[in-house]
């Protein structure tokens, strides 16, 4: 009787696990800016955006960071202008448009702030998030983003200019996005817009980031692509670089994994290690 008992608990905690596993999450498409942006809602709990690369999407950038993070809040995964299954408009790609999408989807959603977390692309996006619409924004976390053009490796730069619907033919770039895209056929043409934004320099603004009230967790590998002192100057922007034994420490903090790429950054072993450190991030309280 006592093995019965057992073993009818153990099947119902698998049977517990399986369907909360499965379960699935809202869908939606926005009405935002011209766009009928497409998003997900996962779990429950304090609401934290998660914002995808570039060439990105939902299902390619970030369903390891969802599985985890929807564990304890409620995850607002989208898909960015003219990525996955957001169609493009007739406006110009911006990390300032991005960030306006976001913030515009907040309110449809009648969410009042979140956390916000994004990858390359999505990283300098979260960051516009904070720079423009502040009361919007509780904690930024940055995974290998940048602030100015030139954050960038030399290496990196140079190649923005090679990187073609042409070059990228038979990727699973353009194979997810012949899969989602209400427009299979405009790869070519999605790529070209996508990479002017970064060919054209840009500058978000140091004294505009340092200004941001909102704190900031830089994540970054040791060979992403971004230059340390670029790093280095974003912490340094948000108060870091302090002897913290001897005064308070900055609200915002900095990460870089060693031996890890600028993709090994969204993989499963990378997020392992990365959720615990960005949940008691999100969780600290504020010191002042």
């Amino acid at each position: 009787m006592a093995r019965m008992k057992t073993t009818t608990v153990i099947l119902m905690m698998l049977l517990s696990g399986i369907g909360s596993a499965q379960q699935k999450p809202t869908t939606g498409y926005a009405p935002v800016n011209g766009l009928k942006m497409y998003y997900e809602v996962h779990g429950s709990g304090d609401p934290v955006v998660l914002l995808h690369g570039g060439f990105g999407t939902i299902s390619r950038n970030l369903p390891e960071w969802i599985g985890e993070l929807s564990k304890t809040r409620k995850v607002i995964a989208l898909e960015m202008q003219g990525h996955g299954r957001t169609a493009d408009i007739e406006r110009d790609f911006s990390y300032e448009n991005l960030a306006d999408d976001v913030a515009a989807l907040l309110d449809y959603l009648k969410i009042a702030s979140a956390d916000v977390i994004g990858y390359s692309m999505g990283g300098g996006v979260a960051m516009q998030c904070a720079i423009r619409h502040p009361e919007k924004v509780r904690k930024v976390v940055s995974i290998s983003g940048v602030f100015r053009h030139d954050g960038w490796v030399k290496e990196a730069r140079d190649m923005f200019p090679l990187i073609t619907g042409e070059v990228l033919k038979g990727s699973p770039a353009e194979a997810e996005y012949k899969r989602l895209s209400p427009t299979p056929d405009a790869f070519p043409n999605f790529i070209k817009r996508v990479m002017a934004m970064d060919l054209k320099p840009y500058d978000f603004g140091a004294d505009k980031l340092k200004a941001t009230k909102a704190p900031m967790f830089f994540i970054h590998g040791d060979a992403d692509g971004v230059r340390l002192d670029h790093i280095s100057e974003m912490f340094r922007l948000k108060g870091g670089e302090v002897f913290g034994d001897m005064r308070p420490r900055s609200e915002s903090r900095l990460a870089i994994l060693p031996n890890t790429t600028h993709v090994a950054l969204t993989k499963r072993m990378s997020v392992i290690v990365l959720v615990p450190m960005v949940n008691d991030f999100l969780d600290a309280k504020s010191q002042k």
